[in-house]
């Protein structure tokens, strides 16, 4: 080496040395991954397995009261004074209120029963029976309904102060005051009522949504005794008939359920009374679905109400609980009675189709099919399009008169899993609600306590290969 001359020095890279493990290695991991990516591209078929049940159907509804109720009007001005009670029937030509058109009656007669008065035991009765009604009919999201219990207890104090009252009054007939007092008697028989609110005249079939917006829509004005009124103002109302009703909002399907089932058994929340109404299903002006229960007693007891809670008593419907999720709608052909061979060589029913052999004659072969329901009205087999087609003419099952295929219809059904494929069966749905549905059980072509079906029907198609090692719905 030349003395003074550098050489640079380069670093040696070795081979790279492709051993089996790496390979392996590699190629597993890319399985991996595809895998994992192919299971989260790919729409996973989940069984569930048929099982019995019910459902908890919503039997609570909120109604509005409807009664045949006349209102009576002042004839005069004053102070009015009721004798009946609120609730308490009267005849014609009972006394009801007394008009004072000064205020000097109150004063003169609370002079002439200044002395201590007594309840006797019935009395008594009749203000436990209050407080025992409202303590236990009582709900804290319901404020308002202390102050309809603070009016029924003044009512009460009116009736029992009413005997008095006539009493005074005879002995002040010779006072000055007593010229300027009117006794008002009632135009017929009824029930009193010391409240008015304007849905008077309403009837069921112009009940509306509106009508059950009671903090803004409604307005419920209580007329108390010993206030001034003018003349031409409503002083109380008299309900007339014994019959009443009360309407609900309801589901149309319901409704049409309640109201072809007949009488339906009705408790009142408020003191749990139970009492049979007679359904009537209607479709009112704002387009929602109603539903009017009439009652031919108890009309006495609601007199104070205008809305109440109402719980209909019915049974659950019980049968076969599947998803809402695995429901399907198909299409099939329609083939009358006459046309479908049963049994044949594997126990199966047949069809007998029209052919055309190699030559152009036209022969007959029989195939077997699988039939998915039977209208017993109609008298018509539901064939699936893969047996038969469109034009395809099939032979009677007795002489030489044939039937063109052409009429279609639509059942409801789910994907039964249990041969490994996709295979539809036909559904008779009792009642459903969002999430589930009530099926009949044991029908000839439908399913069976225990049987596998496709939770997700838009997850499979028809006659699709199901790998059993599906997810199964815990």
């Amino acid at each position: 080496m030349a003395k003074g001359k550098i050489r640079k020095i380069r670093k040696y890279r070795k081979p790279l040395n492709l051993n089996i493990g790496m390979v392996l290695f590699g190629v597993i991991f890319i399985y991996v991954v595809v895998c994992v990516v192919m299971y989260f591209q790919t729409s996973h078929i989940i069984r569930y397995e048929v099982e019995e049940g019910s459902l908890a159907v919503d039997t609570i509804y909120r109604g509005v009261v409807l009664r045949d109720e006349t209102v009576i009007y002042t004839q005069s001005a004053g102070y009015v004074n009721y004798y009946a009670r609120e609730g308490e029937r009267v005849a014609k030509d009972d006394l009801v209120y007394i008009m004072d058109q000064t205020g000097r009656l109150s004063e003169e007669l609370a002079g002439l029963n200044s002395g201590e008065n007594t309840l006797s035991k019935s009395e008594l009765a009749e203000f436990r029976s209050e407080i025992v009604n409202f303590a236990h009919g009582f709900d804290p999201a319901s404020y308002e309904s202390v102050y309809d219990f603070k009016y029924a207890l003044k009512n009460n104090i009116m009736k029992l102060a009413g005997s008095s009252m006539l009493e005074s009054l005879n002995s002040l007939n010779g006072s000055s005051g007593m010229a300027a007092v009117e006794r008002y008697y009632s135009p017929g028989t009824g029930i009193v009522a010391y409240w008015t609110d304007g849905y008077e005249e309403l009837k069921a079939q112009n009940v509306t949504e509106a009508i059950f917006d009671e903090n803004t829509e409604y307005e419920k004005k209580r007329i108390l005794s010993n206030t001034l009124m003018e003349a031409g103002e409503a002083v109380y109302k008299l309900s007339t008939n014994e019959n009443w009703s009360i309407v609900i909002p309801i589901d149309a399907a319901r409704g049409a359920e309640l109201q072809q089932d007949g009488p339906v058994r009705v408790r009142f929340l408020k003191n749990q009374y139970e009492s049979w109404g007679t359904p009537k299903l209607l479709t009112n002006g704002d387009g929602n679905t109603y539903l009017e229960l009439s009652f031919t007693n108890s009309m006495i007891t609601f007199i104070p109400d205008r809305f109440l809670d109402v719980e209909l008593i019915v049974e659950d419907e019980t049968g076969l609980k599947i998803p809402v999720s695995s429901i399907v709608q198909k299409e099939f052909f329609l083939i009358p009675e006459e046309y479908v061979v049963p049994g044949g060589n594997n126990g199966g029913d047949s069809v007998v189709r029209q052919c055309y052999l190699e030559d152009g004659t036209i022969s007959r072969e029989t195939m077997e099919i699988d039939v998915y329901y039977f209208d017993s009205e109609s008298r018509e087999y539901y064939l699936d399009s893969s047996v038969v087609n469109l034009g395809d003419n099939l032979y009677k099952t007795e002489g030489e008169e044939t039937f063109t295929v052409s009429r279609r219809a639509t059942l409801t059904g789910v994907y039964n899993m249990n041969k490994g494929y996709a295979d539809f069966k036909q559904i008779s749905i009792l009642y459903q609600n969002d999430e589930y549905a009530i099926v009949k059980p044991n029908t000839k072509y439908g399913l069976s306590v225990y049987d596998y079906i496709v939770l997700n029907a838009e997850s499979v198609s028809d006659d699709q290969f199901i790998n059993q090692q599906s997810k199964t719905k815990e």
